[in-house]
C-alpha cells in the first residue's frame, strides 16, 4: 500500500512539472508569435462547418486550409446563448486577443443587428464572444502533441467558437487583420 502512494506521488509530481513546463513553453510561443511577421496576404476567410474546414483566401486564391473544431452542437445557425452552435453568416474579425484563455484569439463580430433582432423576437439572448482560437492554455501543448501523434481526436468541443491548433492560430494571428471578412457557411 505504501508503494502505491509513493508511485502516485511521483506520477502527480511529474504531471505538475509537465504542466508547469507546458505553461512556460506556451508563454514563450505566444511571445514569439506576437513578433512573427506576416508572410501571407489574406483578404477573407471562409468557414465550411459541415466540412470542418476554414480557408484563408487572397481573392479567389486559397492561401491556407485548416481542419477546425466547432461548437458541441454545430448544425444550424446560432440561435441563443449557450446553444453550443457556431453562427452562420458574413461577419468580420473585430478584435485580436493576445491574452486569450485559448493561446491567441480573433473575435468574430457576431451578433450583428440582424442576429440581435432575431434573438429578441425569440426572447433569448443571442450569445457572443465567438472567436477563432487555439487550444486551452496550460494543456494546449499536450493536446497538440497527442493530436499530432494520432492519440486523440477531440471532435467538436468549443462553446460555439472555431478552434485550431496552437501552431495554426499563431500563423493565422500573424496574417489576419482586424476588419477581415469571414463567411461562415453551413
Amino acid at each position: 500500500m505504501k508503494r502505491f502512494f509513493v508511485i502516485a506521488a511521483i506520477v502527480v509530481g511529474l504531471v505538475v512539472v509537465g504542466l508547469g513546463v507546458g505553461a512556460f513553453l506556451e508563454h514563450r510561443a505566444r511571445q514569439a508569435s506576437l513578433a512573427t511577421p506576416a508572410t501571407l496576404t489574406v483578404d477573407r476567410i471562409v468557414v465550411e462547418k459541415a466540412r470542418h474546414r476554414m480557408t484563408l483566401l487572397d481573392g479567389d486564391k486559397v492561401v491556407r486550409r485548416y481542419r477546425i473544431a466547432l461548437g458541441g452542437d454545430p448544425e444550424g445557425h446560432k440561435r441563443r446563448e449557450g446553444d453550443g452552435r457556431t453562427p452562420e453568416g458574413v461577419y468580420r474579425i473585430d478584435f485580436r486577443n493576445s491574452r486569450s484563455d485559448f493561446h491567441l484569439s480573433l473575435r468574430i463580430s457576431y451578433p450583428d443587428a440582424k442576429d440581435r433582432a432575431a434573438a429578441q423576437k425569440r426572447g433569448a439572448p443571442p450569445g457572443g464572444d465567438i472567436f477563432i482560437h487555439g487550444e486551452p492554455n496550460r494543456i494546449g501543448w499536450l493536446l497538440s502533441w497527442a493530436g499530432a501523434a494520432g492519440l486523440v481526436d477531440r471532435g467538436d468541443w468549443t462553446d460555439g467558437c472555431i478552434a485550431v491548433t496552437n501552431p495554426e492560430i499563431r500563423e493565422i494571428w500573424a496574417n489576419v487583420r482586424v476588419g477581415t471578412p469571414i463567411e461562415i457557411r453551413p
